[in-house]
């Protein structure tokens, strides 16, 4: 049994921390939110008031926040992971983040005597539950192979992406290939539909045809045909469009940086904020088929 210490409890940290606990772990967990600390309490993990109580004598820290800004003050600030974690604590930020900011979060934990990997998942909040999470892992590869072992009881797949901050490009890479196709998906579906085609009958040859992605197989944006699909529940959100507009906004900057030109993904960043325009931010990013079939303006 391993002591772990988790900041961020929300839709990813929860349930990814609620299974660390099933494995037999304990878990300390830390978040600003009482609905999420109410959550976990109520999934086993040792709930507690501050960041420092969650590292302290902690195996491993585990953190899972919404942007860069967040994970520098948990990891930087005075009352922070750094300044509060024995430097024999091994450091794991699951978030998705900046590159940037990663950098800085292995440059002070190294500096501080710390070991510290980057760790970002793709799986969303169903993957996170049924702890069948895809890892991708970044750091010196002592770092990695002992975190890997910390991570197996959430991930289907922990994939090493080589040095420090690696983990994060490949997440960012594989979103911003994610959300192009769920575009795609949506204008699909909503023109089968329009030229008369079964809905599910579509799917079925889309399924199995050159149209076929990891979206038109888990978010699929009608209604009664993927059981996965937010599109059955009124777009209750799986991975809200407030956060694909942040992922998305991630590779179209990473992208400046590189002078790599990302026509389609700017065209798909666009969608996403005209959801967040017209206050959906909070619900399924898979609503964007809304923009397509005229149901939202």
């Amino acid at each position: 049994m391993a002591v772990i210490g988790w900041i961020g409890l929300g839709n990813m940290g929860g349930p990814m921390s609620a299974n660390l606990v099933a494995a037999g772990n304990e878990v300390r967990g830390f978040d600003l939110s009482p609905a999420a600390i109410e959550a976990a309490a109520a999934a086993g993990v040792t709930t507690v008031a501050s960041i420092a109580e969650a590292v302290r004598g902690s195996d491993v820290v585990f953190t899972m926040l919404p942007k860069g800004v967040h994970a520098r003050a948990v990891y930087l600030g005075d009352d922070g992971v750094i300044a509060h974690a024995d430097t024999g604590t091994l450091l794991i930020d699951s978030s998705t983040i900046d590159v940037e900011s990663a950098q800085a979060l292995h440059d002070a934990a190294s500096a501080a005597g710390f070991r510290f990997v980057d760790a970002p998942v793709s799986g969303g909040m169903s993957g996170a539950s049924a702890a069948t999470l895809t890892f991708m892992v970044g750091g010196e590869e002592g770092a990695v192979r002992d975190a890997t072992e910390f991570i197996r009881p959430m991930a289907r797949n922990i994939i090493p992406t080589g040095g420090a901050t690696t983990g994060q490009p490949a997440k960012i890479c594989n979103n911003l290939m994610l959300f192009i196709n769920l575009a795609a998906t949506a204008e699909g579906a909503v023109l089968a539909d329009r030229l008369g085609l079964d809905k599910q009958v579509f799917w079925d040859i889309a399924s199995v045809s050159s149209g076929d992605s990891w979206a038109l197989r888990t978010w699929y944006p009608v209604a009664g045909v993927v059981e996965t699909a937010a599109s059955n529940n009124d777009f209750a959100p799986t991975f809200t469009a407030d956060l694909a507009n942040k992922d998305i906004n991630l590779a179209i900057s990473a992208a400046k940086d590189t002078g790599t030109p990302l026509e389609i993904g700017e065209h798909v960043a666009t969608l996403f904020q005209r959801l967040i325009d017209s206050g959906q931010g909070g619900r399924d990013c898979s609503l964007i088929v809304g923009l397509v079939d005229g149901s939202l303006e």
